[in-house]
């Protein structure tokens, strides 16, 4: 079983994946929203036909303070309509803050072109938020072995 990443944006939205063990991150693409979730739910039916996921993780874009941000409320509604359609899947949140700023880095580490940062920087932030997550669950398991 896999776990999926979600980088859920206004316009775009990055999907990452992991590998068939949990170990690693991959970007899997970047989905354009046109302004429907239902795009998004129609691509993601179709990668869970192809990819054996049982864990849907989305950032959370919170506030540098914390607080909950308009884009996470919105985020949070589009949680919501996972939870209605993919009642199967375990669906959990993770803090996204400075995701985004970090894929920024890598794509300039890179010297990645200006003009396609715009197509993968969601799905750079998308392995970010799984990374993250992947990161947190081994940390937990780590800690429960003691």
């Amino acid at each position: 079983m896999r776990i999926l990443g979600i980088d859920y944006g206004e316009s775009r939205v990055g999907i990452a994946i992991t590998d068939p063990l949990n170990i690693t991150a991959q970007g899997l693409e970047t989905i354009e929203r046109n302004g429907s979730d239902k795009i998004v739910l129609k691509r993601l039916d179709e990668i869970f036909a192809k990819y054996d996921v049982d864990t849907i993780i989305v950032g959370m874009p919170y506030n540098m303070n914390g607080s909950i941000s308009q884009r996470a409320e919105v985020t949070q509604k589009f949680v919501h309509k996972l939870k209605c359609k993919y009642n199967d899947k375990k669906i959990d949140t993770i803090d996204e803050r400075l995701t985004t700023v970090e894929a920024h880095k890598t794509m300039n580490f890179l010297d990645v072109n200006k003009h396609k940062k715009r197509g993968i920087v969601d799905t750079i932030s998308a392995v970010y938020i799984l990374e993250t997550y992947l990161n947190k669950l081994k940390n937990s398991l780590q800690n429960n072995s003691k």
